[in-house]
């Protein structure tokens, strides 16, 4: 009896590169895959869907349906926290959609059937890194395709990788998540994206442009932690002029406190808010990792909120399978 474990790890997301109805193409999303937190799925077959945990519950049920088998009994272990800006719900999707089709000796490729899932319809950032992880930049979809309902689950396609990088092994990032109200998801988080892109303007657009192109990707392909981490908190602090209305600032409480903190500290290249957040990141490296996980504790401290503060590494590489036959 196949038993498989299917391990999938957080991603930060650094923002869009245009959310404007005015420009050729919408969203393209840039972030990097993490070594931690992570979320471990194993499944072992089964005759229909076993499982405690109700959301790989979910999405094991759908699993069964898109690859036509019996089933599968689910155990989750080392999840992390949902709608915090991590990527939580992408990678719970795709390691249960994997661990279940392994499980039954079938394949499943997890950029097509990501839709389906209900994943991967804005950003294919979450995708990309469950795939090979690394810094990804995608190219969005064209704009032509913007409907004003949202499109039935399945109904769209992952947008396409447009650069990817590997992250340096010297390079590591701060997460500080504080004890604050998870970001929007589901319907509501559908509602706030299109009330953004529908009232968008394209000058932030613009400058993005600039940044990824004459600051992101020669940073990431030259290595520089200094300017690398300077350039996606420029690309968050744009992303938040787009979304002020709908989170109130730039960056949604308590998460610009945060920043404002990190950003006096020198142990730390830039800072910003991951997605919706409230997850704040800090770029950093080996050397000053110890001082800037102090400085995120810090933070925490003068903004008067509890919270998690961690460093991780990136991930070269993407979801970490594990498989094993018993004789049961």
């Amino acid at each position: 009896m196949p038993r498989v474990s299917v391990t999938a790890y957080a991603r930060l997301h650094f923002g869009f590169c245009n959310l404007s109805l005015e420009r050729e193409r919408l969203y393209g999303s840039l972030g990097v895959g993490l070594d931690r937190p992570h979320v471990r799925v194993t499944a072992t077959p089964h005759d229909g869907v076993r499982c405690d945990h109700p959301t790989v519950r979910e999405y094991a049920e759908r699993a069964v349906d898109l690859l036509d088998v019996a089933g599968a009994d689910l155990t989750v272990e080392g999840e992390f926290p949902r709608h915090v800006g991590l990527g939580s719900g992408t990678q719970f999707a795709l390691a249960t959609l994997v661990a279940v089709a392994r499980a039954n000796e079938a394949s499943a490729d997890v950029r097509e059937l990501a839709p389906d899932l209900g994943r991967g319809g804005r950003s294919g950032v979450g995708v990309a890194t469950f795939e090979d992880g690394g810094f990804v930049l995608d190219a969005g979809h064209p704009t032509a395709r913007f409907t004003t309902a949202r499109p039935e689950i399945g109904q769209w396609s992952v947008p396409p990788v447009a650069a990817r990088h590997s992250i340096p092994a010297e390079w590591r990032f701060l997460l500080v998540v504080p004890d604050a109200p998870a970001g929007p998801s589901g319907d509501a988080e559908d509602r706030s994206m299109r009330s953004v892109v529908e009232s968008a303007p394209p000058s932030p657009s613009d400058r993005l442009a600039g940044v990824i192109a004459r600051r992101v990707l020669p940073a990431i392909t030259e290595a520089s932690v200094e300017r690398f981490g300077a350039a996606v908190a420029e690309v968050g602090r744009l992303n938040g002029t787009w979304y002020a209305d709908e989170q109130g600032g730039v960056y949604r409480p308590p998460a610009g406190e945060l920043v404002a903190a990190l950003d006096d500290t020198p142990a730390v290249y830039g800072a910003g808010q991951s997605s919706w957040g409230p997850a704040v990141y800090g770029v950093t490296d080996a050397d000053r990792a110890a001082a800037a996980r102090e400085a995120g504790r810090d933070a925490l401290d003068a903004a008067g909120v509890d919270g998690r503060v961690l460093v991780a590494e990136g991930r070269n590489r993407g979801a970490r399978i594990d498989s094993q036959r018993r004789n049961d």
